[in-house]
């Protein structure tokens, strides 16, 4: 039987309960009906003994079509386990960083840590576009006002975004006829001493983006176009009325060509991209929100189960690969 541990978000630590708005929840849901075990823990009940890594991990089990978790934690070491999903939410703080510090000196080559810990740190949401030239926007990372002003005047439009945060947290559009241009850029780069990405505005935004979902090398056909909220230009309300069908077009099923090979070697195993009009305006790797509730009701299936499916395809081909060495 294998043994999974999810390092879940303290907040989601702390209501623990399946909460069909929460990816984790039915990772776990689903790895327990399939009869792994299960635990969870958080970032900051990591530790390790010299080079050994440790969580105190609570075991997690299926109780009256609810998912509980034990009282009492036990000390694990992180080379026991099967797979590891890495999934606190941003910010990518030093907490974050030191985790992923812990993560990297497993030594068992059986353990998958998804995603990598190195790439964790190495790869930043925001800026790991930038190495998928020609299906991006055009854009700049500075802290500096004549910087970003200048881009704003060259593009008329542009959207400001904090590297480190997540779902829409401290992202500003701007437009050249705004009368507060001096306030918003001193407030997001925090008095121009913060680097931001600034990205060319995507007219094609007001109707939506849409979330793409990267599993093991595949980009699945089931996806959400995320709408805006009521008096917002981009989404930041999870509800009914701003997740809606979407199908991929052509260029959008042409993504997964661009990038397999690089996640792959990256040890990307699970993302979410945010695409508009074909070009990727952000790469979520961190804790990728799946939808899986809003897909399951809009394409009557259990999504769930297909992620597992092909999680568990990856892992016993590459098991069948180190075998055959």
């Amino acid at each position: 039987m294998k043994n999974i541990l999810v390092i879940i978000d303290e907040i989601e630590f702390k209501y623990f309960e399946f909460n069909k708005l929460v990816t984790n929840f039915w990772l776990i849901w689903e790895f327990l009906n399939r009869n792994y075990n299960v635990y969870i823990t958080t970032k900051n009940k990591l530790f390790q003994h010299l080079n050994i890594p440790f969580g105190l991990c609570f075991k997690t089990k299926l109780e009256n079509e609810n998912i509980k978790k034990e009282n009492n934690f036990t000390k694990k070491n992180l080379n026991d386990f099967d797979i590891i999903f890495f999934r606190p939410d941003p910010p990518v703080d030093i907490d974050y960083i030191n985790a992923s510090y812990i993560l990297s000196n497993i030594e068992n080559k059986d353990t998958i840590v998804m995603n990598s810990p190195k790439a964790i740190r190495e790869k930043n949401e925001k800026l790991y576009i930038n190495e998928f030239q020609g299906i991006i926007p055009d854009n700049i990372v500075s802290s500096d006002e004549k910087i970003i002003k200048e881009f704003l005047f060259e593009k008329k439009e542009i959207i400001i975004k904090p590297l480190n945060r997540c779902f829409g947290s401290g992202v500003f559009y701007l437009s050249q006829n705004d009368k507060n241009i001096n306030t918003i850029i001193k407030t997001a780069t925090n008095d121009f001493k913060t680097s931001v990405m600034v990205q060319e505005y995507l007219p094609e935004i007001k109707y939506g983006d849409k979330r793409l979902i990267y599993i093991c090398g595949e980009i699945f056909d089931y996806c959400v176009t995320k709408i805006a909220t009521n008096n917002d230009f981009k989404f930041n309300e999870h509800n009914k009325d701003t997740l809606k069908f979407a199908q991929l077009n052509s260029k959008e099923r042409q993504i997964e060509n661009y990038v397999k090979q690089k996640f792959e070697h990256d040890g990307i195993y699970m993302a979410g991209l945010d695409v508009i009009d074909g070009k990727i305006i952000e790469i979520n790797i961190t804790s990728p929100c799946f939808f899986i509730n809003e897909i399951n009701n809009i394409f009557n299936i259990k999504f769930e189960k297909l992620i597992i499916n092909k999680i568990e395809q990856y892992i016993n081909s590459r098991k069948s690969v180190i075998l055959n060495v």
